[in-house]
């Protein structure tokens, strides 16, 4: 009766990582130029309107603008093993490989700038977060190990009642059985989108030093659809033993919409001297609460004492006898611990999307730090830091209080310009989480990595840049290992993930 858990594993799923570059809920890839050269936070340029606003007072006076288009593609790996996966009549094998496949055809964003004087009024739209629609065509092992254990459950109770009576009724091959045997089919999709949009001003306070406030206002839309249904035990279909006249009596759906707007103020200095120049940023923590809509459908077990018995009776065993038996002991044990983890798990599954509830779902705080030197002319080579505060962004359930420090990025990257018309470029990112084994599970799991960019800007002419890159990331392994509690049975993972984005971005000088 624990497969209310299985929408919390998939929606949460959803939610922790469709960015393609960045921390835990942030987008941090939003211009192509980001792709071809991976380290941007000391550059001056058009796309410093999000990673380095301060150093765009630098540019030329007059109209700046940068047009851009990503697509990014993901995976999502969990290989399990589990003993009581042999159970399931569709694959008999005790391991599993589960995986969910992400597409965003369509990522745009626009930096643009005015400059005038010794100031820089700047606006840039981009998906901050997000960005994109992931489908688990199978669900995911915490899916199938909660089945295997409802099987198990429930062949549990069918040997105690028929272990009261004598008669092997429920335990029977033709019911539940004995072995555990189950079957099921489900199914998760989830989109999220957050949609950001910023402006500020940046005052260049000498010709070595500029400074910059502005603001980003976020608007969230996500929705989760998916399904758990034709639950069979045995031979038996589990809407039997909860209404036997609905045979979506023990189906789950969910169907949930969020929305949410929230507000992250920005700071950002600039200063270069000779050839080296040195850049920051802070993002303030973006505070966000999410507002349900939903359309769930969800099964009650209250019913499962008078069914049973209605079971009995159709089966010709008097109401007497059949009140007897579900007032043993050892019945009423069993049903009542049934009841109560049936409870739990629907609360913990689909409390978060109860229609019209608040979801806390804060975008982390950040911190960046660039230097870039030129050698020559030529020639520019950047290195750069960020750091998330992800332990600060409060998360529904203070989830984020399971993380042992905020996520860690580092970067370099270099670009040469070749001729006049070429400018070729490559980059080089970490990222390292602060995930714990207990944040660690097919609900919610990224894995660190590195990933690496190459690309180049044609210089069309002396108002036009074209940028044209590709990135990947190399993500590492993740192993877990635990035991089951109910069945104490081992149960291990092992996570991994894909990323690959391409983008091109147009700028103009006006």
């Amino acid at each position: 009766m624990k497969t209310k858990r299985l929408f919390s594993s998939a929606v949460l799923v959803m939610s922790a990582g469709m960015a393609v570059a960045g921390g835990l809920l942030t987008n941090t890839n939003q211009n192509a130029a980001f792709n071809r050269m991976m380290s941007r936070e000391a550059s001056i340029g058009i796309d410093g309107v999000y990673s380095n606003p301060a150093g765009v007072t630098f540019l030329a006076p007059g109209h700046h603008l940068s047009l851009n288009w990503q697509m990014a593609t993901q995976t999502r790996t969990v290989r399990n093993t589990y003993p009581l996966f042999q159970n399931n009549e569709n694959n008999k094998s005790t391991e599993r490989r589960f995986q969910g496949d992400a597409y965003a055809p369509v990522i745009p964003s626009i930096q643009y700038a005015y400059n005038w004087d010794k100031f820089s009024f700047q606006g840039n739209f981009a998906i901050t977060g997000g960005g994109g629609k992931c489908e688990f065509d199978n669900g995911l092992g915490s899916f199938e190990r909660i089945v295997a254990n409802t099987a198990m459950g429930a062949c549990k109770l069918a040997g105690d009642i028929d272990g009261v009576t004598g008669i092997p009724m429920f335990s029977s091959d033709a019911m539940f059985g004995k072995t555990g045997a189950y079957s099921y089919d489900s199914y998760m999709r989830g989109r999220q989108y957050y949609f950001g949009l910023s402006l500020g001003m940046g005052y260049k306070v000498n010709d070595n030093l500029a400074m910059f406030a502005g603001v980003r206002g976020v608007y969230a839309s996500c929705n989760y659809y998916g399904y758990v249904k034709n639950i069979k035990v045995g031979n038996l279909p589990l809407h039997q033993v909860l209404d036997p006249t609905k045979t979506d009596a023990a189906d789950i759906e969910l169907n949930c919409d969020q929305t949410g707007i929230g507000f992250t103020p920005i700071l950002g200095i600039d200063y270069k001297t000779g050839r080296w120049n040195f850049s920051a940023k802070y993002e303030f923590k973006t505070r966000i609460r999410l507002k349900n809509e939903s359309v769930n459908k969800t099964p009650s077990i209250g019913n499962l004492d008078s069914n049973l018995k209605n079971a009995f009776i159709a089966n010709g065993v008097p109401e007497q006898t059949a009140n007897a038996v579900l007032n043993a002991p050892t019945v009423v044990a069993t049903t009542t611990a049934l009841k109560t983890q049936f409870n739990k798990s629907l609360e913990e599954a689909i409390g978060e999307y109860t229609d019209d509830k608040k979801v806390a779902q804060d975008i982390p705080a950040l911190l960046t730090l660039g230097v870039g030197y030129s050698p020559v002319d030529q020639v520019r080579i950047n290195a750069g830091f960020h750091y998330f505060f992800d332990c600060q962004a409060t998360a529904y359930n203070n989830r984020h209080k399971l993380l042992d420090r905020g996520t860690i990025e580092w970067n370099a990257g270099v670009e040469v310009d070749a001729s006049k018309l070429l400018t070729v470029s490559c980059g080089w990112q970490n990222t390292n989480y602060g995930i714990t084994d207990e944040y660690m599970d097919d609900k919610s799991f990224v894995t660190s990595s590195n990933s690496i960019g190459a690309g180049a800007c044609l210089h069309v002419s002396p108002k036009v840049d074209v940028n044209i890159a590709y990135f990947t990331t190399l993500y590492g392994h993740k192993k877990t290992s635990e035991t089951d509690a109910m069945t104490q049975q081992p149960y291990t993972a092992d996570y991994t993930r894909t990323n690959n984005v391409f983008a091109v971005g147009v700028d103009f000088r006006f």
